[in-house]
Parts: C-alpha cells; structure tokens; sequence
C-alpha cells in the first residue's frame, strides 16, 4: 500500500503539500534564481534534504538496533545543473558522534549508503558522501 499525499498551488511560485496519514502541511516556493521569492524549501531542496535526513534515519536506527550510541548530524550542498535545470551533484558530510568501534562504523556508514533515497537516485546526480567518525 502506498501513501498518499497531495498539494496545491498557492501562488505562481508556491505549493502546499499534505502528508495524507497525518495531515502536517508543508509549502515549497521557487528559489531566487528560478523566479521565486527562496522563502522556503524549494522542491529540489527538499529533494537534497530528504536524502541527509533518510540516511540519517536509518543511521540512527541501525544504531539503536545494534545497542550504540550514536548523535548523527548532517550538512548537504546542492547544486543545480542547466539544460535541463535539474539537480547535478550533492555534498554530504554526516558528522556522527558515538561509542562504538571502528567495524560498527563501518556498519553505520554502509546503512546510511544504502538508505532508500540514495538508492533512488540515478547515476545522473553525482553524490559525495563523507562520513565523520567522532569518538564519544
């Protein structure tokens, strides 16, 4: 079964979307450099966001899972391609602070490699991913 979400144009430039199971709205607006106001997420932003957030999710509850301790940050940069306007490559650093040993880690950095929105990505948007391993 799948979920179901919806959305509508507020302005020219924006959109609100619906979480169908819980109702928690959102809204998107166009960046500056596309002709929006950049008030919001925009909807590649949170195409790149969703990427460090699944990844830390699944991160965090492998962790969990296997008994460690892990406080899991992200950062990512986007950036845009042209020809067509799509997005073409993404910086990630995963800062994670934790008490396991170095084999764990490596378990940790293989879940958030293979979490399913990196999976969803094809081979078009080139994906840097550096994985920091800080010792509680």
């Amino acid at each position: 079964m799948g979920i179901l979400m919806s959305g509508k144009l507020l302005t020219s430039t924006s959109v609100e979307l619906v979480h169908g199971p819980s109702g928690f709205k959102i809204q998107t607006s166009a960046p500056l450099d596309n002709g929006g106001d950049g008030s919001r997420f925009s909807p590649t932003d949170l195409c790149a966001a969703s990427l460090g957030a699944c990844a830390t999710t699944i991160m965090g509850m492998f962790a969990e899972r296997v008994g460690v301790s892990a406080k899991i940050e992200f950062e990512i940069e986007k950036i845009m391609g042209q020809n067509p306007r799509k997005i073409a490559q993404l910086n990630l650093t995963y800062n994670i602070y934790s008490n396991c040993e170095a084999e764990q880690f490596a378990k940790i950095e293989h879940a958030g490699r293979t979490c399913p929105v990196r999976l969803s990505f094809g081979d078009d948007v080139v994906v840097n991913e550096n994985y920091v391993f800080k010792k509680l």
